[in-house]
Order: structure tokens, then C-alpha cells, then sequence
């Protein structure tokens, strides 16, 4: 007998003002699913999330969640007021027998401060708090809006190895390509209102995109034709036959209807870019580049050349240094030691990961055209500013909107649209993959590499580097950088690893020196374990033998073959306690392995 679904969304409708967002979304979650929720930016996607974790009701629809499931959601944006610390604030999603232990565990991996006030936090650091709170009780249904964002590329694949091994279900949204693919076993595609399920994992959902998009269009075409053929009767059939098949007229009808109302896929952003005059074959020399800030070193003896048309990716750990280098490459700031010698010929364009570049006060029209014209020009050809909006999904009406209203996507397009505008032979692009959509990293992949002139950039996105980068400059430790030909895939199999967490060996501040994702704890680093680690490897061992007698008696309960018919509600309640008990169980062991293997690489070393 199947298990029933933990949570059922069915027929949700949703609309915004005078907009229909949502006219017909389904998902259904069994336990232990990974879904990936996918559209383009405005379908609805964090909606469609927030109904289903219950905190914004629909306007039509029903949502089911089975009687005894937990539900963790993670928003965009979380709310911490009200606690005294991260560690308050992580704990009080915990429920009566969950392991607070796990709410150390996630604030450590997660280079969170415990006893840190969340007023004082960053936004990256609130998101990272708001994960902790989400992951810490194991929910049975664990919905995820963004989890990648302010994250650094440690921290990334130690979330997906932390959910990899997730025992609940998994609904997720990202513009992560890499972590879609390696997580997700379906997806569930939010297009023009209402939802399409594909039972494979996100690695394959593209390609069935297409092929919808391709079966819609070709039913579009075969109806358009059927449409003229009717139109092609009624206008020269005999008329007697016509006023006598009034079921042939009132199909006729119906097909025009259909084809008035057919709505196709979501355009996508056109962008192109403006080149200047063509930039000498070397592009940027640095040689013997040292920079310190107090005991923090960015750059210790950096010398690199980049000639022009090379696609260099920058990547490191949060506090690397990365911004810093590349301004310093650029010219626009002075190394302490070592030259930096520029080309012949630089025209730069940037796109600053802060979008500090964009004034809050600033329309629409006077970001993309800063001297107030009318028009743009755009790789030769001049635009009127309102078709150049357009290629970046803005509408007419947005023309005077003040940048504070723009989303954060919004925002993202704008300064894309802002820096592509400028001519340039020299593209620098800081993060440039914050809060755009799948479709629109596409396009943004395929201008870079058609790009004529030389692309520095700085990305977490591993998929978004592989496809753009000809060579990765990727960070050491302490002001060390080592060049690899190549992405990132080909940057691991020639260094067989990713990148680590920078240590605090050179902290700038008391952030800056907090542990980082997968880095050991200062007590450990000084060959001791933790208090907590100690603790939790004395008393695990008594912990699992109490949970493998409790295992042990649901076992010899449900081998007696008639509970099923004599007690059915007694027979699902075992299962599902069996079921909890044996997972626990093995995550104790694995936790008290993890201990153990810890404890003998510190009293071996």
C-alpha cells in the first residue's frame, strides 16, 4: 500500500491586483521527495511556496498536509526581530524531541556567531541563520526558497552535501543549474499559471521544456489551419448547409475562442552588447601584486597576464578578497607591492554585485540612459529606450519606476542592461548572476562567449563558470592565488578539490575571523574536541542501544500478522514510528562515527 502524500496543493489559484499569477497550480509531496520548483522570475514560483508552507492563503484551491508531517520553509527575506541571539533564534524552531544539538552543529558549519545579536547580522548572515532554524528539527517536508543566495562556494557544496544525504522531502527553488542537478529527482514547472510535472531530475527538465514548447506551437499552427479551413466554408459553402449544421458553426466559434486566448511562452531578454574600439592582445600584467589590509592578506607576489578574448573566473571563499583584486587589476585601486600595467586602448564596463551603481531615486529611463535621451546604442544600431527596455523583460509602463520599487530581479536586469549599453572591450562582472532566471543565464552564457572582447568575472555559480570561463584564478590561502586552465570542473580535477574555506589565520575583523563552512571549530584546531563533541560521543552509544530496543519491540508488534485487519490505525502508527526510530537511529550512528573518527585524527595527530 502506498504511502499517502505529506503534502497536496490541487487547483490554486492566485491573483495580484488585476493579475492572475496562479490559475490552476498542483504538487503533490510524498515523503522523501526532491522536487525542484522552477519558472521564470514573476511566475509565481515564491508564492506558490509560501501557500504551500501556509503563510499566505490563495484565492481558490486546496492544500492538504498529512495530519502529524513537520514543514520547514526558508523565505528570501527572514525576519529574526524578537530574538536575543542567532542561537535563540535557531532553537526556536525545534520541537519536543528534536536534538538541540543540531542547532550548534548548523550555526558552526554555517560561520554563524551562536551568542551574536541578529541585529547585528548581515543579510548574507540572516539568510544563513534562517537556514540554520530550518534545518536544525529534520522536518518531514523541508521547503526551500533561494538557499544558495549570499552563500560562497564552500558553503554551497556543503549545503548539498548536508541535503544529499536529507532524509524528508525537498521542495526547491534556485538559479543554480549545478544544484538543481545534483539534488532534484523531479521538477514541477510553474508556466503561465499553471503547473507541468516531470518525474526526472532537473538535469533532464530542459530539454522537455522545449519539446512542450515545440508540441504547443505545432498545436497552435495545426489550429490556425483548422481555422482557416472554417473560415473558408462559411464563406463559400452552400448556405442552406450552413444555416442547417449550427453544431459545425458553434465549433467554429469555439476554435477562434481557443486561439484568442492562447498564451505563449514568456518572452525571454534580448541582450547584446556594444563593442568598442578593439583593445591590445595584452589586456591586463600584474606582476609581484601584494595587498594587506592590517593582518589580512589579499595578494601576496600575485603575477598573472590576461590577453584579450580570454574569460577569466575569479573564485574563492567569502573574504578572499576577490572585489578588492579585481580592482586592483583594473587600476582603481594601488597595490601595496608589485604593478599593475593596463593595455592599450581600455574601454571597461562593469556590473557591481552590490548594484551600487543604480541610485534609488533614479527611474527606469534615466538608468539606462543617463544623460535623459530618448535613445540608446546598442552594438552599432540605435534604440528608442522604451524597445531597449523591452529586451530586458521591462514594460512601457515600468519607464518612470523609481529603482527602490524594482525586485531584486528587477534590479539585476537593470544594471545588465545598464553595463551591456556602455561600449566596452573589457567586461568585468561581479557576481553577475544574483537573482536572474534560468532563461536569462542563458542568454547572459551566450553573450559572453560571443563576446569579442575580455571578461573578468566573479561567480559562486559553478555551472555559470564552466560554460563561460576559459581559465579560473582560484584562491589558496593567505593571499595565495593559483591560475587553472579551464571552468571549475576542470579547475577540481586538476587541484582534486574545490574550494576551501578560508581560515582565520588573518582575520580583518570578529566576522571575518568566525569559522567557516567545513573549517574545524578553534578548540579543535588547537587538538581538543569541543565540550559539545565530547559530550555527544560519551552519551550517543547509550542513546542508539535505547533506540534499538524501542526498534526491536515495533518489530515484534507488527511481525504479528493479523494487526493489520484486527487494528489498522495501530498497524500505521507503528510504520511510522519504526520508520522515524530507524532513521534516527541511523543518523546517531553516523554521528557518533563522525565523532570518533574525529577523536582519533586528533589524539593520532
Amino acid at each position: 500500500m502506498a504511502a499517502p502524500p505529506l503534502l497536496t496543493l490541487a487547483g490554486i489559484r492566485l491573483t495580484f491586483g488585476a493579475t492572475p499569477l496562479l490559475t490552476g497550480a498542483d504538487m503533490i509531496v510524498g515523503a522523501g521527495e526532491r522536487i525542484g520548483l522552477v519558472g521564470r522570475n514573476g511566475s509565481g514560483k515564491s508564492s506558490f511556496l509560501k501557500i504551500a508552507a501556509g503563510l499566505i492563503e490563495a484565492d481558490g484551491g486546496e492544500r492538504f498536509v498529512h495530519p502529524g508531517s513537520t514543514l520547514r520553509y526558508l523565505p528570501q527575506e527572514p525576519d529574526l526581530a524578537g530574538f536575543d541571539t542567532v542561537i535563540a533564534y535557531v532553537r526556536a524552531g525545534l520541537t519536543d524531541g528534536d536534538d538541540a544539538y543540531r542547532a550548534d552543529y548548523l550555526c558552526e558549519h554555517l560561520s554563524l556567531d551562536p551568542e551574536a545579536s541578529p541585529a547585528s547580522l548581515s543579510g548574507g548572515e540572516a539568510r544563513r541563520a534562517a537556514l540554520a532554524r530550518c534545518l536544525a528539527p529534520q522536518p518531514d517536508i523541508l521547503l526551500l526558497d533561494e538557499p544558495t543566495n549570499h552563500l560562497d562556494l564552500p558553503a554551497i557544496e556543503w549545503l548539498e552535501g548536508e541535503l544529499k544525504s536529507w532524509r524528508g522531502a525537498l521542495v526547491l527553488i534556485s538559479h543554480d543549474r549545478r544544484f538543481l542537478e545534483t539534488l532534484t529527482r523531479a521538477v514541477v514547472w510553474i508556466d503561465r499559471g499553471v503547473t507541468r510535472r516531470l518525474d526526472k531530475g532537473f538535469a533532464h527538465f530542459e530539454a522537455w521544456r522545449d519539446e512542450v514548447f515545440a508540441a504547443e506551437e505545432a498545436e497552435r499552427h495545426k489550429l490556425s489551419r483548422q481555422i482557416a479551413r472554417e473560415e473558408h466554408w462559411m464563406r463559400y459553402g452552400v448556405t442552406a448547409r450552413r444555416t442547417r449544421n449550427m453544431r459545425r458553426v458553434g465549433e467554429f466559434q469555439a476554435m477562434k475562442a481557443r486561439l484568442k486566448a492562447w498564451r505563449g511562452p514568456q518572452g525571454g531578454a534580448a541582450m547584446s552588447l556594444s563593442d568598442a574600439e578593439r583593445s591590445g592582445k595584452l589586456v591586463i600584467e600584474a606582476e609581484g601584486l601584494s595587498k594587506r589590509f592590517e593582518d589580512r592578506v589579499i595578494a601576496d607576489g600575485l603575477s598573472l597576464r590576461i590577453a584579450r578574448g580570454d574569460r577569466l573566473a575569479l573564485i574563492g571563499p567569502n573574504g578572499a578578497g576577490k572585489t578588492t583584486l579585481i580592482r586592483m587589476l583594473t587600476g582603481q585601486m594601488a597595490p601595496d607591492a608589485g604593478q599593475v600595467r593596463l593595455g592599450a586602448n581600455l574601454d571597461i564596463a562593469a556590473l557591481d554585485q552590490s548594484r551600487a551603481a543604480l541610485q534609488p531615486e533614479w527611474t527606469v529611463t534615466e538608468a539606462i540612459a543617463p544623460g535623459g535621451g530618448e535613445r540608446v546604442e546598442v552594438g552599432g544600431v540605435s534604440k528608442h529606450v522604451a524597445a531597449y527596455m523591452k529586451d530586458f523583460l521591462f514594460q512601457p509602463e515600468q519607464a518612470r519606476t523609481p529603482v527602490r520599487a524594482l525586485s531584486g530581479g528587477e534590479r539585476a536586469r537593470l544594471m545588465l542592461a545598464r553595463a551591456l549599453a556602455l561600449p566596452s572591450n573589457l567586461l568585468v562582472l561581479d557576481e553577475p548572476t544574483n537573482d536572474l532566471d534560468l532563461e536569462t543565464l542563458d542568454l547572459l552564457e551566450e553573450l559572453i562567449q560571443d563576446y569579442a572582447g575580455t571578461v573578468i568575472l566573479v561567480s559562486h555559480d559553478r555551472d555559470f563558470i564552466d560554460r563561460t570561463a576559459t581559465a579560473t584564478l582560484a584562491y589558496e590561502s593567505d593571499g595565495v592565488w593559483r591560475l587553472f586552465a579551464g571552468g571549475y570542473s576542470d579547475m577540481t580535477a586538476q587541484r582534486g578539490s574545490g574550494v576551501s574555506a578560508r581560515t582565520a589565520s588573518n582575520p580583518v575583523s570578529a566576522r571575518d575571523a568566525a569559522p567557516q563552512p567545513g573549517a574545524r571549530s578553534k578548540s579543535q584546531s588547537r587538538g581538543k574536541m569541543s565540550f559539545k563533541d565530547k559530550h555527544a560521543l560519551e552519551s550517543l552509544p547509550a542513546e542508539i542501544e535505547t533506540l534499538a530496543g524501542r526498534i526491536a519491540a515495533l518489530e515484534s508488534e507488527l511481525s504479528d500478522a493479523s494487526l493489520f485487519t484486527r487494528n489498522p490505525a495501530r498497524f500505521d502508527a507503528a510504520t511510522a514510528e519504526l520508520s522515524r526510530l530507524s532513521e534516527k537511529k541511523a543518523e546517531q550512528e553516523n554521528r557518533w562515527l563522525e565523532l570518533e573518527m574525529l577523536r582519533e585524527e586528533i589524539e593520532g595527530g
